[in-house]
C-alpha cells in the first residue's frame, strides 16, 4: 500500500481477529503478490498467535511499530484520519450490510477518483497501471 497509497481491504465487521486478518491477508497476496513486510500497530488482532504463525508460514516480516509510537506508520495513520474524516464520520449506517457498501465506494473513490501528490498527482489506480506498464516495457 505504501508504494502506491492504494487502499487494498478496507474490512467492516462487528470484530476482527488474527484469523479472519490473516484470510484478508492470504486473499489480497492471491491477486497482488506476497509483501516482503507489513508494518502494523500493536493491537490484539495483530499480535494474536495466528498472525504469528501465519508469518512463519508465508516468511513475511511483520514489523511492530512501538507502542505510542503512531510516526513510526505515518501514512496509515494519514490514511486513517482521512478514512475517519471523510467516510467514518460523513456517514450514519443503517445496518451492517450499508456500512460494507458506503465503505467499499469510498475505498474505490479514494482509489480511482482521488489524485495523490505523493504519486505525481496519479490516483492510486493511475499509478499502479504505469508501474505495470512500466514493468511490462522493461
Amino acid at each position: 500500500m505504501a508504494l502506491s497509497r492504494e487502499c487494498l481491504a478496507l474490512v467492516p465487521d462487528t470484530s476482527l481477529s488474527g484469523a479472519r486478518l490473516t484470510r484478508e491477508q492470504d486473499e489480497i497476496i492471491q491477486t497482488r503478490g506476497m509483501p516482503n513486510r507489513i508494518v502494523s500497530d500493536n493491537g490484539t488482532e495483530m499480535t494474536s498467535p495466528v498472525v504469528l504463525t501465519w508469518c512463519q508460514k508465508t516468511e513475511v516480516d511483520w514489523h511492530y511499530i512501538a507502542p505510542g509510537k503512531p510516526t513510526q506508520n505515518a501514512f496509515i495513520e494519514s490514511f486513517n484520519g482521512r478514512f475517519r474524516d471523510e467516510c467514518l464520520n460523513e456517514t450514519l449506517f443503517s445496518s451492517l450490510a450499508d456500512a460494507r457498501s458506503e465503505i467499499t465506494k469510498w475505498k474505490e473513490g479514494y482509489n480511482q477518483n482521488w489524485p495523490n501528490s505523493s504519486l505525481g498527482n496519479l490516483t492510486p489506480d493511475q499509478f499502479v497501471a504505469n508501474m505495470t506498464l512500466q514493468k511490462q516495457a522493461a
